[in-house]
């Protein structure tokens, strides 16, 4: 669920010292054979389920919801992909007589001001709320594997496959591309699910494929190249992994056999219990690629047995997010980082976990009565609202375009804190991005670090003298608020429209360009 090894390096902050640097960055100009494809739907949403009328809307869409979505959509040619389920995926039953859901909340309190519901009972109409989503959006749709109650588990396939038949969800272009039996089952020993201690991966695999095997069934999926497929794993941690599945068989049963997709879920740390973590730390280069890397084996072996490779859920620290990280411009940088890295060693999907409430949410997508901070009451209400990372997100898609063919490679940047990426179309370099991760806060003293970075371009020549930059710009690592993304701010319409003059620089590809602690660029060329 996260990273251990991580702990000990967030529990506290130290404020660093950097002089300026000048560094020299290779820049391909001809597409290397290396580079991977960058999926339009690269930055997609995991959505608890628990909340998800919320999210889309009931009687009318929810525009603020609607709008965010677009507003991603317009850069990439199409929607983020939205997966619904998580925690909540294995407490939830479908009724024939509730009509759209019946929730069972804990209390709230300081740590988790927003917590996931313990019981979901949902009917029908629930699943057809997706038709209030942009056009050509396509879900992954979760179904209970935690209750072990096969019923249960066909009643809500079968109400998920008719709400994608039904008329008003066929017009709205919303598309059912996935179906997951079972969320994060690696911890189902620990959380009550099953039998405490003796819940092992070899009890997994037989125990899945006697819920998932009638589901395919109710569903009529027949293979993994349908329209309508399977999501495996799903899994929390190292302790089930896609390679032991694989060897104990999981993709010879009948519903193994229409897995198209094995997703993962990561987290950076976890929140679940409180705790101080440093947002210094967080925003690390060398924290983030060992995040990921630990993932190569399997991704290696979902290949090889050909499906695509995901992360399901993710975010920063899990159990929605820690205060002063997770909320901050710095998780901002951090998401870029994160997702172009992911993509460059064959994650094709990130499915970044939203909640209501959530800390680490890219947006809010209701008006929140209390803090997500610290659950105290907001008189007024705050109203939707998007957070720092909803920036990240912009950035991201800027850079993939909306050719549908754009690919990827990670550069060399010789600077501890400097990460940049490459992003080539038709076999020629288009536009480049890169973030500096030093923080710099708002208790830091001096002047503020700045790289410079030359580019020079090799595998190839350019004609090119100049190229055109929008910057993220950031007041401080820890603010909540203010960023602009080429001169523009996201943060001040009911629509997410933005407002501001647009900020469009030109480098001079001779000179270089600066690149200032806590800020990104784009260059496109």
């Amino acid at each position: 669920m996260y990273s251990q090894a991580l702990l000990a390096v967030l529990a506290f902050s130290v404020a660093r010292v950097v002089n300026a640097a000048n560094v020299s960055v290779d820049v391909p100009v001809l597409q290397p054979t290396k580079s991977l494809p960058l999926a339009s739907t690269l930055l997609s949403f995991s959505i608890e389920q628990d909340n998800w009328p919320e999210w889309s809307g009931i009687d009318e869409r929810n525009e603020f919801t609607y709008s965010a979505l677009t507003t991603y959509a317009n850069l990439t040619g199409q929607p983020p992909k939205l997966r619904v389920g998580a925690d909540s995926e294995d407490h939830t039953v479908w009724s024939p007589t509730v009509t759209i859901n019946e929730d069972v909340f804990p209390p709230s309190n300081a740590i988790t001001p927003y917590p996931e519901a313990t019981n979901i009972t949902v009917g029908s109409e629930y699943y057809t709320l997706v038709k209030w989503l942009p056009s050509g959006t396509h879900m992954v749709w979760g179904v209970n594997l935690g209750f072990n109650n096969a019923t249960n588990a066909v009643n809500m396939v079968k109400a998920i496959i008719n709400a994608f038949a039904s008329p008003d969800v066929i017009e709205s272009g919303v598309i059912l591309e996935r179906i997951e039996v079972g969320n994060e089952a690696d911890l189902y020993g620990n959380n009550g699910l099953r039998q405490k201690g003796n819940w092992t991966v070899e009890d997994y695999v037989p125990d899945w494929e006697s819920i998932a095997d009638p589901v395919v069934e109710a569903a009529g999926i027949y293979s993994k190249n349908g329209s309508v497929s399977l999501q495996g794993a799903a899994f929390a941690s190292q302790a089930f992994t896609p390679r032991e599945v694989f060897a104990l068989g999981i993709l010879n049963s009948t519903a193994g056999q229409t897995i198209s997709t094995i997703s993962q879920h990561q987290y950076s740390a976890a929140f679940c219990n409180g705790g101080d973590f440093g947002l210094i730390s967080f925003m690390n280069k060398t924290t983030v690629r060992g995040n990921l890397t630990v993932f190569e084996a399997d991704i290696a072996a979902s290949k090889a047995n050909g499906l695509a490779y995901v992360l399901g859920e993710t975010n920063s620290i899990a159990c929605h997010g820690a205060p002063g990280v997770s909320n901050t411009a710095g998780a901002a940088l951090w998401v870029i980082d994160y997702t172009l890295f992911a993509s460059t060693i064959g994650i094709d999907e990130l499915y970044f976990h939203e909640g209501i409430g959530y800390k680490y949410n890219f947006l809010q997508p209701v008006a929140l009565n209390y803090s997500t901070i610290n659950g105290s009451a907001l008189d007024p209400p705050a109203p939707p609202h998007v957070q720092p990372a909803y920036y990240g997100g912009l950035v991201i898609n800027t850079l993939i375009g909306n050719s549908g063919a754009a690919s990827i490679v990670e550069l060399t940047v010789d600077e501890s804190d400097t990460t940049g990426y490459a992003a080539f179309e038709n076999g020629q370099l288009t536009r480049a991005v890169f973030v500096n991760l030093n923080a710099w806060v708002a208790s830091s003293t001096g002047t503020r670090p700045t790289v410079h970075i030359d580019l020079d371009f090799v595998n190839g020549t350019t004609t090119a003298k100049t190229a055109t930059a929008r910057r993220l710009v950031i007041n401080y690592a820890d603010d909540t608020q203010n960023l602009t993304w080429a001169g523009q701010s996201y943060e001040e319409t009911a629509d997410v429209s933005p407002t501001g003059q647009l900020d469009l620089e030109t480098i001079d590809l001779t000179d270089g360009f600066d690149l200032r602690a806590t800020e990104a660029i784009l260059l496109t060329f």
